[in-house]
């Protein structure tokens, strides 16, 4: 895999042909989705529920037709594919990646000997991908995806001709290969490649409908990308934190990721969605490659924080801000008010939902997910002056929803009288209860950062918000016999393995719920002991490494690593990419479809690996927490924490050998250490350095 944030390529074949599969992120078919209606409100759904009209309900959020059209949902769409026609007596041998150069090398054998192409991307995005070492006896081909596409992964026919596309003007010339591809409603795309010798450039165009408008187009060499390639990795690999485990296959996972990483989020490009920029060339891509709130996106984006890659977290942040007046638009149509926002869990790159799943839809712990990550990068990063002009007004809009949708009990508690548990139940009549752990996690979690904020801000708090500590349960209790554990809603334990673990929200991602507190303690115990006994039958790539994450925060460290242990050997492929499915049968029964490749599994195993070191549980930072016993040493260096802490440490056979902390501003640390045994607190001033 490689590529620069906008464009994504992946590099495969076999024997003498090597295909260059090209994406781009941005290349979306924007006709059809399901813009909000009044019809779709609080009311209308609460009412329906109480009365058992699913049909009522489903017709309401049902996908709709673009005008004209058979289509009902956006998609991003599939770009086109290069291919290097090797000698005919050449065979590919192995691809190796060099991350801090940002090169990859392709080894053919050619009469017993080895030879060698080199790849790179231009991080600037102005251009694209740039090829070194052919030789005369090789050839080149362009073949755009309007000739590729034939089905869809579920293999049901639905070719771009299917969706209304024209057959592209393709220009084909002596070292010169282009097509344009007209769009139904969006600009036409195009891709360019031009030889030049030893090397080639592929570029990627929108607004060009004619491919005589290529020729002239003027593309830089391979040594000129590979020197702005060279200079952007090396500034990238010098800011993200070293990490050194007991187990190469996971140093090997976090620095991979991490290069992924610096690809699909790349400041230049644009936020990715579910496969980040690496869409297939053959195929739409599975649930529209679009950007799912619920997890996924997240996910996509999670190890920036830690890692302090603060700008890779604001192409997403922007995008979702361009946003607010439809967000407004969907606050109003559903609980009447003009001052909120509301995002549906699944969207193009304009918010548009993308409609059907009506339990999605109304899922707002999406948009309060998100606020989350607006504030913590505020609070990792330190600009206030973007939490003051752009984030407290975002999560008041979003908590504003919420209080719409909270009724006052007659004992003066406050409960969700409707609310999901993400894709629990899928879109049954049932798949909706009162109080759901998930939304109760993030509506406390909202609550604590709007306090933050305002004391941060010198603003005064609204009394709401600090209501909601005292007055909205945490969760959900199920109780039976006695014993107590966190449900789903009230009324429902975890009655079977499931692939979101969002009963357990308030301890991980939401962070309200410190699983060593004593008056958690039995019933957090009681929720890990049906949790595992359910199993991981129904899990698939993305809940495994969220799993590793609740692990190290359950204090079961040696299931943390295992978790990421198996989702490398279940969940990637021989090329190293992140499956949704498994790759085989026997350990899920989502193993049905393992072509389906998704960053966010990868990128949550980036992100659990650096939970195995530090990870914050309500307010307090634990160290070493997800090392397991039979590590004999490991080390971190430099990682971001909350409240603008950068932390080094080591770790020897069980104890602390070393702590460093060093403030960015003027803050206040609360940690903890395995071999110690009370919470410290000290406070340091900015640049102010504490060694333990």
């Amino acid at each position: 895999m490689l590529g620069n944030g906008l464009l994504g390529a992946h590099l495969w074949g076999e024997k003498n042909t090597l295909n260059m599969s090209i994406g781009c992120a941005s290349l979306w078919d924007h006709r059809g989705g399901l813009p909000w209606t009044p019809e779709q409100n609080f009311e209308f759904i609460r009412n329906s529920v109480a009365a058992g009209d699913i049909d009522g309900i489903k017709a309401v959020f049902a996908a709709r037709k673009a005008d004209g059209s058979t289509v009902t949902r956006p998609t991003l769409t599939p770009c086109g594919r290069a291919v290097i026609h090797l000698p005919a007596a050449a065979e590919l041998l192995r691809y190796e990646t060099y991350p801090e150069e940002g090169m990859t090398r392709i080894v053919y054998q050619l009469n017993g000997k080895e030879m060698e192409l080199f790849f790179c991307s231009d991080m600037s995005t102005e251009h694209g991908f740039s090829c070194f070492g052919l030789t005369d006896q090789m050839s080149l081909e362009l073949i755009p995806s309007y000739s590729l596409c034939k089905t869809t992964i579920t293999g049901q026919p639905e070719t771009l001709a299917d969706r209304g596309y024209e057959p592209p003007d393709i220009l084909n010339a002596e070292n010169l290969f282009a097509f344009s591809q007209k769009m139904p409603v969006d600009p036409a795309f195009s891709l360019l490649l031009k030889r030049n010798g030893k090397e080639f450039t592929l570029d990627f165009f929108r607004g060009i409908d004619n491919p005589e408008d290529l020729r002239k187009k003027q593309l830089p060499s391979f040594a000129e990308l590979n020197e702005k390639s060279k200079e952007w990795w090396h500034r990238y690999f010098q800011k993200i934190p070293r990490i050194e485990t007991a187990d190469k296959e996971l140093d090997e996972t976090y620095y991979n990721g991490m290069y992924k990483y610096g690809i699909m989020t790349n400041p230049a490009g644009v936020a990715p969605g579910l496969q980040g920029p690496w869409i297939e060339d053959h195929t739409f891509p599975p649930w529209q490659g679009d950007y799912h709130f619920n997890i996924n996106v997240q996910m996509c984006h999670s190890p920036g924080f830690k890692a302090g890659l603060f700008e890779h977290l604001m192409p997403l942040f922007r995008m979702v801000l361009s946003w607010k007046e439809s967000l407004r638009y969907n606050a109003k149509c559903f609980v009447g008010i003009e001052n909120g926002y509301m995002l549906p869990h699944a969207t193009d790159d304009r918010g548009t939902c993308m409609g059907s799943f009506w339990t999605g839809s109304i899922d707002h712990a999406c948009t309060a997910w998100i606020a989350m990550m607006m504030f913590d990068y505020c609070d990792y990063s330190g600009d206030f002056k973007f939490l003051k002009e752009e984030v407290f007004d975002f999560m008041k809009g979003v908590m504003n929803v919420f209080e719409k949708m909270l009724d006052e009990e007659p004992d003066g508690t406050l409960s969700l009288p409707v609310s999901i548990s993400p894709e629990y139940r899928g879109t049954a009549l049932d798949a909706c209860g009162k109080n759901s752990s998930f939304q109760l996690a993030a509506i406390h979690n909202l609550a604590r950062n709007l306090l933050k904020t305002a004391e941060l801000l010198n603003e005064k708090p609204e009394s709401f918000w600090e209501k909601i500590e005292s007055k909205l349960p945490q969760c959900s209790i199920y109780e039976k016999n006695g014993k107590q554990e966190i449900a789903l809603w009230d009324g429902l334990a975890l009655e079977e393995s499931h692939r979101h673990h969002s009963h357990l929200g308030g301890i991980c991602p939401f962070n309200t719920i410190d699983p060593t507190a004593p008056e958690w303690k039995e019933i957090i115990f009681n929720s890990n002991r049906r949790w595992t006994g359910k199993g991981m039958g129904e899990w698939t790539g993305w809940g495994i490494t969220w799993a590793s994450q609740l692990r190290t925060r359950l204090g079961n460290a040696e299931a943390a690593v295992l978790m990421l242990e198996l989702w490398k050997k279940c969940f990637t492929n021989k090329g190293g990419n992140s499956l949704h499915d498994a790759l085989f049968w026997g350990f899920t029964e989502f193993a049905f479809c393992n072509i389906v490749m998704q960053m966010d599994a990868a990128m949550g195993a980036v992100t659990a690996i650096q939970d195995l070191f530090a990870c914050d549980m309500n307010g307090v930072i634990y160290f070493f927490r997800g090392i397991p016993d039979f590590w004999k040493h490991c080390s971190f260096e430099k990682l971001h924490l909350p409240g603008g802490v950068i932390a080094s440490g080591e770790f020897r056979k069980g104890k602390t050998v070393r702590l460093k902390l060093t403030a960015a501003r003027d803050t206040t640390i609360r940690y903890k250490l395995p071999d110690g045994e009370n919470i410290a607190e000290i406070s340091l001033r900015k640049n102010e350095i504490f060694s333990l």
